[in-house]
């Protein structure tokens, strides 16, 4: 993989000293409007902006101190960009939230009145697009987000921005959170990154979900009755997925715990997997939507400053064995992470 120098120098500006991307995520839109939703007793759409707004900007002032770069969206996270720390590089999402649940294979599209140029214009160091993908869909549907991925990958490339490729696996038939999907998860996931991974998409970071659905993996607080992996084999499928990846690559929390996402990162650790941080979210600021719908604002930053740098630092001790992401990038192996 090879990298121009103003891309080598954007993807510095969201990686830490030692090249490793600890990234706060929070350009959740619909998935965050459920979330006041569920705590409010609101429908979603009623949701203010307003509270959306200030739920960012505080997440974004209290927690990147504490974090490399945040990801945020245009829509409702542009004035929490102006408020990260100093030394916190910008990502921002370049596609629509949700899709179009009456079309079948939940097919993508953009934001409209933005460019990845425009995104550059607000700050953008790097561009994200989120994609689900599933290798067991027809042709026809991956042919489509193929292409799609491939006229974005070309404007990025001559916009000369970082791209970041976000694969959410899924099933058409299926239940993500089912054991039936838990078995070919693994498959999912290591088959969409052997195919982003190649040099058509000009794709620079991947960022996926570990291998595994956590919530059926051995451990001290899962039934034995529900146990389809061992930690053992729960180890092996992490190292495959990673062997196919000849990109850097990043995990996403998918919406579980901050002891279920430490969990992962142990497991990766241990199996010596080869990737390069995370771009985490609900795992570190969920719980706060609850505290600020029910005692204010003050009690949602009080916290923040307690529990959610509590949650960043416990993902961050996670990347210990994170490798830099420009290992995979030729030309810049000595390239160093930002001050």
């Amino acid at each position: 993989m090879t990298l121009s120098p103003g891309k080598q120098k954007r993807l510095a500006a969201v990686a830490d000293h030692r090249g490793t991307i600890a990234a706060l995520a929070i350009d959740q839109r619909s998935a965050l409007r459920n979330l006041f939703s569920k705590v409010s007793g609101q429908p979603p759409q009623s949701v203010p902006a307003d509270l959306m707004i200030r739920f960012k900007e505080a997440v974004s002032r209290i927690l990147t101190p504490h974090a490399s770069a945040i990801l945020l969206d245009p829509e409702f996270g542009l004035s929490a960009a102006s408020q990260r720390a100093k030394n916190a590089g910008l990502l921002l999402a370049y596609e629509n939230t949700g899709y179009d649940k009456s079309v079948r294979g939940r097919l993508p599209n953009l934001l409209d009145g933005y460019s990845v140029e425009r995104l550059q214009q607000e700050g953008a160091d790097c561009i994200k697009v989120l994609l689900y993908y599933s290798p067991f869909s027809t042709a026809e549907i991956n042919s489509f987000k193929q292409d799609w991925v491939e006229r974005i990958g070309a404007e990025c490339a001559a916009a000369d921005a970082p791209f970041f490729l976000e694969l959410v696996s899924y099933h058409d038939d299926m239940d993500e959170k089912g054991a039936g999907f838990a078995l070919i998860k693994p498959d999912s996931v290591t088959r969409s990154i052997e195919e982003f991974c190649k040099p058509r998409y000009r794709v620079d970071v991947l960022k996926v979900g570990v291998p595994v659905n956590m919530a059926f993996v051995e451990s001290p607080t899962t039934p034995s009755s529900g146990v389809l992996y061992s930690r053992k084999e729960a180890k092996t499928l992490f190292l495959r997925a990673s062997e196919a990846a000849s990109l850097p690559f990043i995990y996403l929390s998918e919406g579980v715990s901050n002891e279920t996402f430490a969990f992962a990162l142990e497991l990766a650790a241990e199996a010596g997997v080869r990737f390069s941080g995370v771009l985490c979210g609900r795992a570190t600021w969920k719980d706060g939507v609850s505290v600020f719908v029910q005692r204010g604002f003050a009690a949602l930053e009080d916290w923040l400053y307690v529990q959610g740098v509590r949650n960043i630092q416990n993902v961050n001790a996670g990347l210990a064995a994170a490798h830099p992401w420009f290992e995979r990038v030729s030309v810049a192996r000595s390239m160093p992470g930002k001050d």
